[in-house]
């Protein structure tokens, strides 16, 4: 039975990549993701207020700048964990999903 679940698990297309983290990354990531959500929040206060136009645009400005330093950091650590072990363990293959990974945040 043990078996068959292992086989059934290797063929199985949506297994999911999982990225261990310490808990001190995790709360850091978790904490800009957080001030992310209450900047959102907060563009969405000052559209009910009928704030002006570009007040709003600079917190949008604002909020994307720290998404873009959040991807940049998951980024960092993907390349100095994932990256490197794959490569180590003979799959070369990583650095394409890399480089895919990098044009998708720019």
């Amino acid at each position: 039975m043990e078996n068959k679940q292992n086989n059934m698990d290797a063929q199985c297309a949506c297994h999911q990549k999982t990225t261990p983290r310490s808990g001190e990354e995790l709360r850091l990531l978790k904490n800009r993701l957080n001030r992310m959500a209450g900047q959102l929040s907060g563009i969405g206060k000052m559209l009910d207020e009928n704030r002006y136009c570009g007040d709003i645009l600079t917190q949008v400005a604002a909020v994307e700048s720290a998404l873009q330093s959040f991807g940049y950091l998951v980024l960092q650590d993907h390349m100095e964990t994932c990256v490197v072990e794959e490569i180590r363990k003979g799959n070369t293959g990583i650095v394409d999903e890399a480089v895919e990974l990098v044009k998708k945040l720019k």
